[in-house]
């Protein structure tokens, strides 16, 4: 049965998508994209990592050979479950500003940010959809992706790292100017940037309340940090250097020490000042004219619905995993039934105005109930609640039948006669 969808997919995911856009009115124009991992159990796993003694084991060279040649079988060097230690693969999702799942994609571990990029902008291109914003979180920002997305008449919403090297990214961070609110405790501020050759707008997000929180972080981090190299000048120089690589180790540790010219330890105090000109910043970068900063901040803030998804897909609602399957077709098969459980919570929750997790709470009390009496046995569902009746005629349902079975009870013999 998984084989089937899987034989006809292309055809599958774009007739799906474009009934369920028409049903509901989607609009399209705003894409936003996200990638995650997932791992699969697997009986063999490569010799460098199983501890294999190297001898051929025939039985398994078809499976072997099947993984391989399509690439799933590729380790990533980053496994955001942390299972390294499995076969992973990549998954890419493309979801609506309201949320609905477009599309999802499988890629082997090993698939770089360009081409996840270049699949998906062409797979999507050939649905023939119009005007295309794409929005993207800063793992995905790099020169060749942006140029790509541009293709066809794309644009793109991308974060931006606030420690980036880029000089387009310190300059927009370095302009004067001042904010708006937008939303809430959200502040905005454009910047343009023309290096000549690119003239990209950028838009820097400023969130009070996370400026405190960065603060605090920032403080707590400082004081540990004190606390561990309060007592380094008694130590010797070759003491010193060690407790120096120790901390260093740690990326929140080294960002704020320092050592003098006679290897001392020290809060990097200037450190400190270019972190706390960045509290509560985020740094958005756009190509499109038409949008308001206001929508770029929004468009961008929205990007939680990608990691949403992500979440119901993996952990809270359809639970991906475990993958047991040893063929490639079969991973592949397993996404994409998920994606597909995945459309439908998410259009239940559009129509009936609820989550899925209240909705399936509700639909949860509906009860079949089978009764003995003198006559014979009989199932029949509870009445039904004011919320289930909602929910069905929201989803254009009809009511189950009140009754589902009856059998007669053993005929005891002719009624004797008077």
């Amino acid at each position: 049965a998984m084989d089937l969808p899987l034989e006809a997919l292309p055809q599958l995911q774009e007739s799906v998508f474009f009934s369920v856009a028409n049903l509901l009115n989607l609009e399209v124009d705003l894409l936003f994209f996200d990638t995650s991992s997932t791992y699969f159990k697997t009986e063999h796993l490569p010799d460098e990592l199983a501890g294999d003694d190297g001898d051929d084991n025939d039985d398994n060279d078809e499976e072997d050979e099947a993984l391989e040649e399509a690439g799933i079988r590729r380790f990533s060097s980053h496994s955001k479950d942390h299972r390294r230690d499995l076969p992973q693969v990549v998954l890419g999702l493309a979801v609506t500003r309201a949320g609905i799942p477009v599309r999802v994609w499988t890629f082997p571990g090993t698939t770089s940010d360009q081409d996840i990029i270049k699949k998906v902008k062409d797979d999507l291109g050939a649905w023939g959809l119009h005007r295309v914003i794409w929005c993207l979180d800063r793992g995905f920002n790099s020169a060749e992706n942006r140029r790509y997305l541009q293709r066809a008449g794309g644009h793109y919403i991308v974060g931006e790292k606030l420690r980036s090297d880029q000089t387009e990214a310190k300059a927009a961070l370095s302009r004067q100017g001042r904010y708006r609110v937008v939303a809430g405790n959200l502040k905005v501020k454009e910047v343009r940037v023309d290096d000549g050759v690119l003239r990209d707008r950028f838009v820097i997000c400023h969130n009070p309340e996370r400026a405190g929180h960065d603060a605090a972080v920032r403080a707590n981090i400082v004081a540990h940090l004190a606390s561990r190299i309060a007592s380094s000048d008694e130590m010797s120089a070759a003491k010193r250097a060690e407790l120096y690589g120790q901390l260093g180790t740690k990326a929140v540790f080294r960002r704020f020490l320092r050592r003098t010219a006679t290897g001392k330890l020290r809060i990097d105090k200037a450190a400190v000042a270019r972190e706390a000109h960045l509290d509560g910043k985020l740094l958005l970068r756009t190509d499109d004219e038409s949008l308001s900063a206001e929508d770029i901040a929004l468009g961008y803030k929205s990007l939680y619905e990608a990691e949403r998804g992500w979440r119901d897909l993996k952990r809270t609602t359809v639970n991906i995993r475990p993958v047991y399957h040893r063929r490639e077709d079969r991973i592949r098969a397993h996404v994409q039934l998920c994606w597909l459980a995945l459309l439908v919570l998410r259009v239940a929750e559009i129509e009936v105005g609820d989550t899925w997790r209240n909705i399936r709470n509700e639909l949860d009390r509906m009860h079949l109930v089978t009764m003995a009496t003198s006559q014979g046995t009989v199932s029949q569902r509870s009445e039904l609640t004011p919320g289930q009746r909602h929910i069905l005629s929201a989803l254009k349902l009809a009511e189950p039948p009140h009754f589902f079975d009856f059998t007669p009870a053993p005929d005891s013999g002719p009624t004797p006669a008077p």
